[in-house]
């Protein structure tokens, strides 16, 4: 459900070309193509797609980064080409890149960064929370991907925004800090914060967004709640929805022709491994395990997983190598 509250951002027929270029005869490169969305307050909304979506182009002009050739943009009530320091103050941005002075070191980074906002949040409180005390005397350019990121997020939070816009937030993160960052992004939208983050990453959309965009070559090509999305339609010939898939192992080499009715099709991934995706019933676990029976066989591994949002993603926008 969108918020009843005014938006955090709006953006309505978005247009973005760029160039010209040499290589296609002096014309520009169109990279967003009407694109529009809105941000609610209290909420993470995702822009979902593959590198070169222009997930990233997007909140760059959502934010005044880069100049719009086309459409109306509302940031916390304001277009952001025309509005002054005062809406970047309430604005937080972490962008994939960093944007990062290399030769800083992070606490006094942070602590300059926080002497030019008016109610900035406790630099103390960002540092123990995102762990920079464990490479505080390390350079910008020393650090790893993974630490740059925290940083990142620690710059963007510092000046204690609205509206806070990630872009691909767990890009170089370890396991124990992409759940820190995890954590954070939601507490942050309980609070009430606005939160726009770009990723090409299915599970992250999954576990963190309220709402999700899955832009394509520029476009919007699907919106909605993730459990909306989850029940968009299949393609054509794909059969029935609900779509399941059975993992299990055992011996290589085995045929499942004639096992399972028409519509649920059986591939071994690797020897042994074997992944049966269909509109599985209970009566094709039940055929599937009597075949087993009758054969003696036991799986060493058994498991069911139900439609992601990945398998969405490459159902709407294709699954072939662009």
């Amino acid at each position: 459900m969108r918020s009843p509250q005014s938006p955090v951002l709006t953006i309505s027929g978005l247009v973005k070309d760029v160039g010209p270029l040499p290589t296609l005869d002096g014309k520009m490169l169109r990279v967003v193509s009407g694109i529009s969305l809105v941000a609610e307050r209290g909420q993470v909304t995702a822009l979902l797609g593959a590198n070169g979506a222009g997930k990233t182009t997007t909140i760059e002009c959502a934010q005044g980064l880069q100049k719009r050739t086309q459409g109306n943009i509302s940031l916390l009530g304001e277009d952001p080409d025309t509005a002054g320091a005062r809406l970047r103050a309430r604005v937080g941005v972490m962008l994939q890149d960093g944007g990062l002075p290399p030769s800083a070191r992070p606490i006094p980074l942070l602590r300059h960064i926080a002497g030019m906002y008016q109610n900035p949040r406790p630099v103390g409180e960002l540092i123990e929370r995102l762990g920079i005390d464990a490479f505080s005397r390390t350079s910008v350019r020393r650090l790893s991907g993974g630490q740059k990121q925290r940083l990142a997020l620690a710059a963007a939070l510092v000046g204690n925004p609205e509206v806070l816009f990630l872009d691909e937030p767990s890009a170089g993160l370890d396991p124990q800090s992409r759940q820190l960052v995890f954590e954070l992004i939601s507490e942050l939208r309980n609070l009430g914060m606005g939160i726009v983050l770009t990723t090409h990453l299915m599970d992250d959309a999954q576990r963190l967004a309220d709402y999700v965009y899955i832009i394509d070559a520029g476009r919007n090509v699907a919106e909605g709640t993730v459990a909306e999305l989850l029940q968009h339609p299949l393609p054509a010939g794909a059969g029935e929805q609900h779509i399941r898939t059975l993992l299990f192992e055992t011996e290589p080499g085995l045929d499942f022709t004639g096992v399972l009715r028409g519509g649920v099709s059986v591939t071994e991934t690797r020897a042994g491994s074997y992944a049966a995706t269909g509109a599985l019933t209970a009566e094709d676990l039940a055929a599937i395990t009597a075949w087993w029976a009758g054969r003696g066989l036991m799986p060493r591994s058994l498991s069911l997983e139900a439609r992601s949002l990945e398998d969405v993603f490459l159902d709407i926008s294709g699954r072939e190598i662009r």
